[in-house]
């Protein structure tokens, strides 16, 4: 069984429609006690960081995370949601960044201005694969799939990221470690591609 976390930030619906679409079972919950009951867990995320933060602060979602990382059970943040596992993020109204969940080591940054290059980056982006990617496995290097974002993670550890993309500077747009996994890319839009990436993550 597989629990959507819902903490009033995501794309709740499109990402439960992918997975049942490939044969899952899925339950969406922002309660605690349920969602530790889950055998993989998925964070999906629309919106503003520090809005975010809030709402996880709120749910106690980091705890839940947690308890994840120490059972061993697969964990995949999308968007918004891998944003909020790492050390701070520039998208803030305050004077120094936010504070994320830091469970990964980074920072989440503005896309730098360049031209011919749109901000917010909205539409499809071939990605570069390292080849020992568990969830990526199987896709093919510079397989084409789906972005809707204006801030980008760079990771502190690069032995972290296993894809990356092009777009005005060089992107961090996957990450592993251990069974947590995370893209800034929405699979649940990628099309067939996508669908195998989820695919991998229910196989982990």
């Amino acid at each position: 069984m597989i629990g959507i976390i819902d903490y009033g930030m995501g794309n709740l619906r499109s990402v439960e429609k992918a997975l049942r679409f490939i044969g899952e079972d899925i339950f969406i919950s922002s309660d605690k006690s349920e969602l530790l009951k889950a055998d993989k867990l998925v964070l999906p995320g629309v919106g503003a960081f520090d809005d975010a933060m809030a709402s996880i602060n709120k749910f106690q979602i980091k705890s839940v995370i947690n308890h994840a990382i120490e059972e061993k059970k697969p964990f995949l943040g999308i968007c918004l949601g891998m944003q909020l596992l790492f050390d701070t993020s520039e998208e803030t109204t305050q004077m120094a960044p936010s504070k994320g969940l830091g469970i990964l080591p980074g920072q989440i940054v503005k896309i730098p201005k360049k031209e011919g290059y749109k901000v917010p980056q909205i539409g499809w982006n071939s990605i570069r694969i390292k080849p020992e990617s568990k969830l990526l496995s199987g896709i093919p290097n510079d397989a084409f799939v789906y972005f809707v974002h204006s801030y980008y993670l760079k990771a502190k550890n690069p032995d972290d990221v296993t894809a990356t993309v092009d777009y005005s500077v060089p992107l961090d747009v996957a990450v592993e470690r251990d069974n947590l996994f995370a893209v800034q890319f929405h699979p649940e839009k990628s099309g067939e591609v996508g669908l195998c990436i989820l695919k991998n993550f229910i196989n982990i």
